[in-house]
């Protein structure tokens, strides 16, 4: 048989396989051993696919392996192989004899096969490209002829119409398939009795064909119609329907406001967004709460109205491609869907209505029934209420005369019976009987100014209605109209004796503007005065005064002899300053031990001097309170308007700021407000404004010092010591401010803080170590004065769950010396609580055998003072070891502070004073540094 004939008969051949039942890999099988037996015996024939992403992969080919790599391992991507796209894009045959020549093959796979010859065609059919051949020789060229090449393309024609008749094939049984499907939607949907099952075969079928479990249904809601809401979630979701609607609760998602909801309800298509990232229309918050990186939006149409949306989404990193075909599928069981839903949210919302108007007929129905109840009582309530009503009432007809008149208003009117007051005229109770005679027009006439009189102001009215007796008294009282057919035929007023009212109301003003204990004006009614004191001022060109008086050290006064005498006290201070100011002057009270005055209209600022110095002369002058003299100075500050400021605030605050400087020079003076002051205000006055507000801005601090016992050389003790850290100053040691805390009263809730915060952390250093430590916290005479001070001490103890025994309080000699017996009434309280107790910089006070041996204390501490030259000092030492003998005497611990060198550990521990704390082992550290030293390590490890 010659070779043209036997072409022939294997084209024919492959051509009635196409017509077979074959796989189109056994028909390409046979085109590919064609060739390779016909043309080129030794080359590398391929078969490449296309992929949805463009490029082509090996399918078919011979031989199957090459240098170790199987034909679908191979990938052709036409950005990188211009021959392979430029075959794609002219679809014709393109042959080159010498790859070395050319540049256009891929440079990879070149090197890779040796590639020295190529032969690359379409696979096509009219226009629609299915694949590409490769032909390539294994080191010896092909040497191909163009009839050759002819004889290739005719095997890849007849490739081109198997694949085109596989893909038609493909597309007939697909539409077969999509077809059943839609009838077992259409079927299943029809069996659906409620909205939930609806949905349900839904997402089994959207599910299905979309190969994605995750999506949902938002529809309208049957009431609040073009409401969308969260409805239902698929079963096998990644995500639970309560955690769903639970996170579109909580974002607020609004439909109307969503853009890429609104263009599907708009159009009534499907979107598809493959990367919401990049897209403007999605709610990117949304979005990143529920973690989608793709969607698909399938709107819900039934008879042209869009019932709702089903989101498709993606939440995996890797892109998901649906073809069309498939979303189109989707798309059409959603319009099934939709059907079958219009039908059951139209009968769920007749429900709801029928349900909310059977329940409003049901409420109307109550209500006429009260109703009906109500007016069978009414006769009998009537007249019940009527005499039972703590209000007077009484009734007039149209001339003005009473008609009847309840209990409570005979009573009122000083009557003893109703009878006196019936036929009587209305002028008798307004006017009283001696008001001059009226004619009944006046009477209607007047009767009837009063009516209209109320209905225009539209409130009640305060007038005064006069007793039997004559005697006249406040009421508030509202008169109304009686009506029948839009005429008037009397009249009820009701009436209440607002005495007693108007006398609390005057009460509560002057309680509201002036000082209950000295009866003068306070802040409020000083500032109106001053408000208009200015603007007179400003009118008449004329000058005042503000001055901003301070009583020394009040607080003094008020903690020796008690508040009740300090109060006394500001009512003669009072007294004196109203004596020492003009007329027309306004003294008032600002309080505590502050005062302010205001001068108008002076006419120099030595008018103010005059009255500042007989102020300061006045006060100076003994006050004798309950049989003893009581000595006060005073610092006034002076502001003038409009010298100094032109407001209230400015004026007070100028003021208050010369009254700082004159405190300066050591009380009973008065200062002139200067510009340029407020800069020179005693950082000590700063700093007792900032003390105010530091416990609120946490600006307090602990610092810890350990305590050794040098016996067994390790850490015993802890003692806790504040630093203020200053927002402006920096950090401000203790010195600097504990005196003004305890001045001001602020020691109370700092110590308070102090012994919690201590407490909590050494709880936490305890839970990390073997042996416990002991807590040294320093207490002052505020804190031991104030009431609550054991329920305080034990409820800090209770929170913290801190061992008593661990917490050892710190004394001064002189807190116990002020009030012995009270003091050593609390110390007892304490020692019964289990706490321990120290007097701290023993030697530096009063210190005492008598009072030492009555204390119930557990550890003496030296003063830093001795230890510092207790090598130097004979003195020093003597004192000190002779506290070392006293408290070993006395069953007592003794410890000793400021220890800074090894020659003042040699000399206490040859006295057997073996408990130390200073610089020489660590200087006070905050929690984070001396943490490190206090945790034992192996009780944390286990």
């Amino acid at each position: 048989m010659s070779k043209e004939h036997l072409k022939y008969s294997r084209l024919a051949k492959i051509t009635q396989l196409i017509n077979t039942k074959l796989r189109l890999r056994e028909v390409l099988d046979h085109v590919v051993t064609a060739i390779s037996e016909e043309i080129v015996q030794r080359a590398s024939i391929g078969i490449y696919l296309p992929e949805e992403n463009g490029n082509f992969r090996g399918y078919l080919g011979k031989p199957d392996i090459i240098n170790g790599m199987s034909l679908d391992m191979h990938v052709v991507d036409p950005e990188v192989d211009l021959l392979a796209k430029e075959v794609i894009e002219t679809k014709k045959t393109i042959y080159i004899p010498d790859t070395s020549i050319d540049d256009r093959p891929d440079s990879k796979a070149v090197h890779m096969f040796k590639i020295n010859s190529l032969l690359v065609l379409p696979i096509s059919y009219e226009v629609e490209l299915y694949g590409l051949v490769f032909l390539f020789d294994n080191g010896i060229p092909m040497n191909l002829s163009k009839a050759e090449i002819q004889t290739v393309e005719s095997y890849v024609n007849i490739a081109a119409v198997a694949i085109r008749n596989t893909k038609s094939l493909t597309h007939k049984e697909n539409l077969i398939l999509e077809k059943q499907l839609l009838l077992d939607v259409t079927r299943d949907l029809s069996m659906c009795s409620s909205i939930q099952q609806v949905l349900d075969k839904c997402f089994f079928y959207v599910g299905k064909v979309l190969n994605n479990p995750n999506l949902g249904a938002h529809i309208l809601d049957p009431v609040a119609e073009r409401k969308i809401r969260p409805a239902k979630l698929h079963k096998d979701s990644d995500w639970a329907e309560e955690d769903w609607k639970e996170i579109h609760q909580k974002a607020k998602v609004d439909f109307e406001k969503d853009l890429l909801s609104q263009e599907v309800i708009r159009t009534k298509k499907f979107v598809y967004i493959p990367d919401v990232s990049v897209d403007t229309r999605p709610n990117q918050e949304v979005c990143n709460q529920f973690g989608i990186k793709s969607v698909l939006m399938l709107p819900l149409v039934a008879m042209g109205k869009v019932l709702g949306i089903i989101p498709v989404v993606n939440l995996e990193d890797k892109v998901r491609n649906y073809s069309e075909t498939e979303m189109q599928l989707a798309q059409s069981i959603v319009d099934a869907t939709a059907s079958a839903l219009s039908n059951l949210l139209f009968m769920e919302k007749q429900e709801l209505i029928i349900e909310e108007r059977t329940a409003e007929l049901t409420e109307k129905n109550k209500r006429l029934n009260n109703a009906v109840s109500d007016l069978k009582r009414l006769s009998y309530e009537k007249e019940l209420i009527l005499n039972s009503a703590g209000e007077g009432i009484f009734g007039l007809d149209i001339e003005g005369k009473i008609t009847f008149i309840n209990p409570a208003a005979v009573k009122m009117l000083g009557y003893k019976d109703k009878e006196e007051l019936i036929d009587s005229t209305y002028i008798k109770i307004f006017y009283g009987s001696n008001s001059s005679e009226r004619t009944i027009d006046d009477q209607k006439h007047e009767l009837n100014h009063l009516y209209w009189n109320r209905i225009n102001n539209c409130s009640q009215m305060d007038t005064r209605f006069h007793r039997k007796n004559g005697e006249s008294f406040l009421v508030e009282y509202m008169i109304s109209s009686i009506e029948k057919e839009n005429k008037i035929f009397g009249y009820v007023v009701t009436f209440k004796d607002i005495t007693s009212k108007k006398q609390l109301e005057e009460k509560i003003r002057h309680l509201a503007y002036y000082d209950y204990i000295t009866k003068l004006p306070n802040g409020i009614l000083l500032k109106d005065r001053l408000e208009q004191g200015i603007k007179q001022a400003q009118l008449h060109n004329e000058q005042l005064a503000v001055l901003f008086i301070d009583l020394d050290r009040f607080k003094k006064i008020n903690d020796t002899m008690g508040h009740s005498n300090g109060d006394i006290l500001l009512q003669k201070v009072a007294t004196r300053l109203g004596d020492c100011v003009r007329s027309g002057d306004t003294v008032s009270r600002q309080g505590g031990d502050e005062f302010t005055i205001f001068m108008p209209s002076i006419k120099s600022v030595k008018e103010v001097e005059e009255v500042a110095e007989r102020i300061l002369d006045r006060l100076k002058r003994p006050f004798e309170i309950n049989g003893r003299e009581v000595f006060i100075t005073t610092s006034i500050g002076i502001s003038l308007f409009p010298k100094d400021g032109e407001s209230v605030e400015f004026l007070i605050k100028n003021a208050d700021i010369a009254m700082y400087q004159s405190k300066e020079l050591a009380g009973n003076n008065y200062k002139v407000y200067q510009s340029g002051m407020n800069i020179l205000l005693p950082e000590s006055i700063k700093l007792e404004n900032s003390l105010y507000r530091a416990l609120e801005r946490e600006e307090f601090e602990l610092y810890y010092q350990p305590q050794l016992d040098m016996n067994i050389n390790e850490i015993v003790g802890i003692e806790a010591l504040i630093r203020w850290n200053h927002s402006e100053m920096g950090m401000v040691l203790p010195y600097k401010f504990i005196h003004l805390a305890e001045e001001t009263g602020l020691i109370v809730p700092i110590g308070e803080w102090v012994l919690k915060t201590a407490c909590k952390q050494m709880k936490k250093w305890n839970e990390q170590r073997s042996t416990p430590l002991r807590l040294s916290v320093n207490m002052s005479v505020g804190q031991f004065n104030q009431e609550n001070f054991i329920q305080m001490i034990n409820n800090i103890l209770e929170e913290t769950q801190l061992e008593p025994s661990l917490l050892e309080l710190e004394l001064t000699e002189n807190l116990i010396i002020q009030n012995t017996e009270h003091v050593l009434g609390i110390m007892h309280q304490l020692k019964q609580l289990g706490i321990r107790i120290s007097i701290d910089d023993f030697g530096t006070g009063y210190s005492s055998l008598v009072y030492l041996k009555k204390l119930p204390i557990d550890t003496l501490k030296i003063d830093r003072a001795f230890v510092k030259d207790v090598i130097k000092n004979e003195k020093d030492a003597a004192i000190t070891n002779t506290i070392i003998n006293l408290a070993q005497n006395l069953n007592l611990n003794v410890i000793a502070e400021g220890v800074e060198t090894e020659e003042q550990i040699e000399f206490l521990t040859s006295k057997n004073c073996f408990l130390m704390q200073g610089y020489c082992f660590s200087p006070p550290l905050c929690v984070e540094d001396i943490t490190p030293r206090l945790i034992d390590k192996q009780k944390v490890t286990s």
